[in-house]
Formats: C-alpha cells, sequence, structure tokens
C-alpha cells in the first residue's frame, strides 16, 4: 500500500511510523487515521515479525490534533441549527485505532517533538516509553473549540499524574512543557532535539531485541492493573508468568544468567 500521510518503514524487527503532514504540523485527517489504522495492521501481523513500534512525526511537530480543515471530517456547510455538527463518531473512528495500539503484543516508543495538542496528545502518550525532545510541549486545547477531551486521555490523563493535575490541564488549555511533563511523571525522558530520533531508535532496537513475548505481557498487564483489584493483579500475574516462562526466550534468558553471558533473545 502506497501512504500519502505516514511513512511504515520495517528496519528488520523494529517499525516506524512517521506522522507525514508537516504543512498542518502533522495534523490527522480522515486519511491519516485509516492509513494509521492500516499501518498498525500491518505492524501487529506475526508474518512480518516486527517486535517493536516507533511513533514519531516529520518536520517540527509531532501531531497537532485532528485536522480541523479536513472535509472528510468537517462539513462545510453551516448547520442551520447554529449546533457544531461532528459528522463521525469517536466510536467507528479513533476509538479503535487506540485500541489496536493498546493490544498491540510489542512494547511501543513515542519521540515527541513541537507540539503534541489534543488527539495529538492521547497519541504522544500511548508510548510506553515516551521520549521528547526539548521543543516538544503538550496541549489539552479541545475547550478552546468547545468540545471536550477524547481518544481515552480522560482515563489515561488522571492514571498518569493525578486528577488535579489532569483536569488543570483539560480546562485551562495552557502548555506542558516538555521538562514539566517529564517532572509530573507524564514522559519518560527529555533531550535535545537533535538527540531525539537518534536516542529514540537506540531505545526501540534494544526492545526489539528483547523478549518480545515477555514484553508484550508486561504491557497488557500493566495496562489492565488501572482496573484490576489486588487480588485480581496477582492472579493476572500468575497467568503470565506461566506464558512468560513457556516462551524459549525465557529458557534462554534464564541460561544465560546461569552463563553469566549476554542472552540472545529470538522474540518468541
Amino acid at each position: 500500500m502506497t501512504y500519502q500521510r505516514i511513512n511504515l518503514e520495517f528496519r528488520e524487527n523494529l517499525a516506524v511510523i512517521e506522522l507525514n503532514h508537516p504543512k498542518v504540523l502533522n495534523a490527522i485527517s480522515q486519511l491519516m487515521l485509516e492509513e494509521l489504522k492500516s499501518a498498525v495492521a500491518k505492524v501487529a501481523a506475526p508474518e512480518n515479525g516486527i517486535r517493536c513500534l516507533l511513533l514519531t512525526g516529520a518536520g517540527r511537530g509531532f501531531c497537532s490534533g485532528a485536522n480541523l480543515s479536513d472535509r472528510a471530517q468537517i462539513k462545510e456547510e453551516k448547520p442551520v441549527s447554529g449546533k457544531a455538527e461532528i459528522p463521525f463518531s469517536l466510536d467507528n473512528t479513533y476509538n479503535p485505532f487506540f485500541l489496536m495500539l493498546r493490544e498491540l503484543k510489542m512494547p511501543v516508543v513515542t519521540a515527541v517533538q513541537g507540539p503534541a495538542a489534543r488527539i495529538g496528545m492521547t497519541l504522544a502518550l500511548m508510548g510506553d516509553i515516551v521520549l521528547a525532545g526539548e521543543s516538544a510541549y503538550f496541549l489539552q486545547a479541545f475547550r478552546k473549540i468547545g468540545l471536550i477531551p477524547d481518544g481515552g486521555i480522560t482515563w489515561l490523563l488522571p492514571r498518569l499524574i493525578g486528577l488535579a493535575r489532569a483536569m488543570e490541564l483539560s480546562l485551562l488549555a495552557e502548555r506542558l512543557p516538555a521538562e514539566k511533563a517529564l517532572a509530573w511523571g507524564l514522559i519518560n525522558r527529555v533531550v535535545p532535539d537533535d538527540q531525539l530520533l537518534p536516542e529514540a531508535f537506540r531505545m526501540a532496537e534494544a526492545l526489539a531485541n528483547g523478549p518480545t513475548s515477555t514484553l508484550g505481557l508486561i504491557r497488557q498487564a500493566y495496562w489492565k492493573s488501572f482496573d484490576n483489584s489486588y487480588e485480581q493483579q496477582l492472579h493476572l500475574e500468575s497467568l503470565g508468568q506461566l506464558q512468560a516462562a513457556a516462551c524459549e526466550d525465557a529458557a534462554e534468558g534464564i541460561a544465560a544468567f546461569l552463563e553469566k553471558r549476554s542472552p540472545d533473545f529470538k522474540g518468541r
């Protein structure tokens, strides 16, 4: 498939998806969203052998949100009622895409430069590891256009930074610079802009060469922990450990530890 609004590259066992509409700071149009769904499906396909996904954006921004000038999403005519019309349902557009990302059985790294605003902020925070350049900032700007946050961010933000800070970001719609986002525990690391992609590739490649099945089980365990009781999470860990122990990588990891050598994980 030829993509118009994203780039998809497979680097051996690492997949790179780059949002590619820098003219509008990689705002997500309907076309870009469909291409993202297609790309993630390819990344998830076992026959492609992908063991880590790196998400980034072309140009000076990660993603400025939904493309409000996209005629596939926004009607040209003014509604007779005077009320805004949203001609698409989140349940059959953005929501399935974010569920696809959550269900990936491999680590996800996001590399953020410039703005990550509205739905773009949600996308950035879907990374298991979120790296930001010094130019990066995060913005919940929905209130400025009279809409509420979406993409699952109202579930994610309070769990990452607490209710008070989540409310502050969404109600005041102020920029959150990368360094402050790091201090709040929203992201993992901040690096100079010119080191962002090299550092993201270094980390993503290290993850791609890790015990992929186990890493997938780890990310799923953390996602489910938000809603599980302590007892439920103990049981989930027990089941996950049985699954991990049955993988070839676990046998290799234990053997390497006993033999005092580096493990050679195969991702299975």
